[in-house]
């Protein structure tokens, strides 16, 4: 297990923080290893009813390590992303546990893209939710291209994940991809209270009845194949190289 992923189990529930401040929890090839055997762990276990994704205070995720998406693409060989991040979706997918998304802060790439796997989403209200895909010669991943349009719109989802857009939390609400916006630092907290609500109804009427709620998961995981194809074609396209070097270059100056 990572240092930069804390997995606590409080009562029914567990809780997955991502704890790499200092870059704005962005996420390693390491992190996502973390969280995908944190979330298929709790899947036979049925002492654990909710699972919580948090960035803890002041920040959900600023998305992939460019860095290490950079190195990906200069590099021959399968890349780690393929076994690593997709794994890390397809535990998503196949989750049948509650998962509540606690989001103090940016939410960027697949910080954002993962929300739409969650169940119920808390936000403060200073996040802020972008896919800036487009930006970096790249497309959509983690499902979004089917999940984003059928939670908030065509209209929406276009802005966001073509055009590259950043939603307030507010605006989050309003899309309808947020349940609730809190006051910052307070998400944690809020999001331990829903899911000690979720822990006390019946197991078995809340499994089935979100079951019937989501996309089969086999719906799910063809979107990530065939986004993640496309997604590792573009790393190594001349756009997202350019893109990702000019973004490391403004970073270090």
């Amino acid at each position: 297990m990572t240092a930069h992923v804390i997995v606590t189990d409080e009562q029914a529930t567990r809780v997955i923080k991502l704890r790499r401040p200092e870059k704005k929890n962005a996420v390693t090839q390491e992190m996502y290893r973390a969280m995908s055997d944190a979330i298929d762990k709790a899947q036979n276990n049925p002492k654990i009813r909710c699972i919580i994704l948090t960035g803890g205070s002041g920040v959900f995720s600023a998305g992939n390590d460019i860095e290490d998406l950079l190195a990906e693409g200069s590099s021959g060989g399968d890349p780690p992303r393929a076994s690593n991040l997709v794994k890390f979706l397809y535990s998503l997918a196949h989750n049948v546990k509650p998962i509540i998304a606690a989001v103090d802060g940016v939410a960027m790439g697949v910080g954002a893209t993962m929300l739409f796997h969650c169940d119920y989403v808390l936000a403060s209200k200073t996040a802020t939710f972008s896919t800036p895909f487009s930006n970096f010669g790249l497309v959509p991943e983690g499902a979004s291209s089917l999940l984003m349009p059928r939670s908030m719109g065509q209209q929406r989802a276009f802005a966001m994940l073509v055009m590259g857009r950043t939603m307030t939390a507010d605006d989050a609400r309003d899309a309808g991809f947020v349940n609730v916006v809190v006051s910052p630092g307070h998400t944690e907290p809020e999001a331990r209270k829903v899911a000690r609500e979720i822990c006390a109804l019946p197991a078995e009427a809340v499994a089935i009845s979100r079951k019937l709620l989501r996309l089969p998961s086999e719906d799910i995981t063809r979107r990530i194949d065939q986004e993640n194809h496309l997604f590792t074609e573009r790393i190594g396209s001349a756009e997202a190289i350019a893109a990702f070097t000019a973004f490391v270059a403004r970073k270090k100056s």
